[in-house]
């Protein structure tokens, strides 16, 4: 075997094992199964790692040549952009990461890192002021009392699209909109309507301890949150629309 293919292969393996680590990261912790789906990032990242990882040992092949007087300089320079490449991906993929599922009004809605509004961070209760670091928790935002606030909220949202949802410095314990929860939860066959009937059939048989569900607002696939409603709590995400 060739110095140079050896090369290439090795720099391709270790490429490969960054990459690894990296899905996992991603799709085990930041983005868990059906939120990878909810907020679209499956391909672009996949995209980013593959480009990455052919890219860098792809140029290595290329240009490595023995003897030749600025071959460490050059493999150097394709690492160097090897990584910053990856690490920009990495650092956006990061950003774009579901932090809290925030249950507002009648559904809850997936706020990712990089949409959190924190202009009054000061207003922040200590629990909500740092995201968590992995799967995205539950919240809740209690809609406030003064008529003149409610309207100013219903006319940022719409007309810039951005509900209280994103704004930290109105968050709760979800405990504290389990009332909400529990009166505006729906019957499960109504998913019928929105769904295959199979498909709504084979995901209820799997959480027989949900009798009730909520809609889940994403940016990208809308989804269902089971929920059992005697108790107020959330079940499970599941892959289905919750409307048409």
């Amino acid at each position: 075997m060739s110095k140079r293919l050896k090369f290439s292969l090795i720099h391709l393996s270790v490429s490969a094992i960054f990459a690894l680590f990296i899905i996992s990261l991603v799709f085990l912790v930041w983005y868990v199964t059906p939120l990878s789906k909810a907020v679209d990032v499956t391909h672009i990242f996949l995209m980013i790692l593959a480009i990455d990882v052919i890219l860098g040992p792809t140029l290595s092949f290329i240009v490595y040549k023995e003897g030749k007087k600025s071959l460490k300089f050059d493999l150097f320079v394709i690492i160097l952009i090897q990584l910053s490449a990856l690490i920009y991906g990495i650092y956006t993929i990061e950003q774009g990461r579901p932090v809290w599922l925030v249950y507002n009004v009648d559904r809850f809605e997936l706020i990712r890192k990089n949409e959190l509004i924190s202009d009054n961070i000061n207003q922040v209760k200590t629990p909500f002021k740092n995201p968590p670091m992995g799967y995205p928790q539950y919240i809740g935002v209690l809609l406030s009392k003064n008529i003149k606030q409610k309207n100013e909220d219903l006319f940022i949202e719409v007309m810039n699209g951005v509900s209280i949802a994103h704004r930290p410095e109105r968050y709760v314990p979800l405990e504290k909109v389990k009332p909400q929860i529990q009166q505006r939860a729906q019957v499960l066959s109504l998913l019928n309507e929105f769904n295959a009937k199979e498909d709504v059939n084979t995901i209820i048989k799997k959480y027989p301890q949900a009798d009730s569900w909520v809609p889940l607002k994403a940016n990208a696939v809308d989804m269902v949150v089971l929920i059992n409603k005697k108790k107020g709590e959330v079940v499970k995400i599941v892959d289905l629309r919750p409307w048409k």
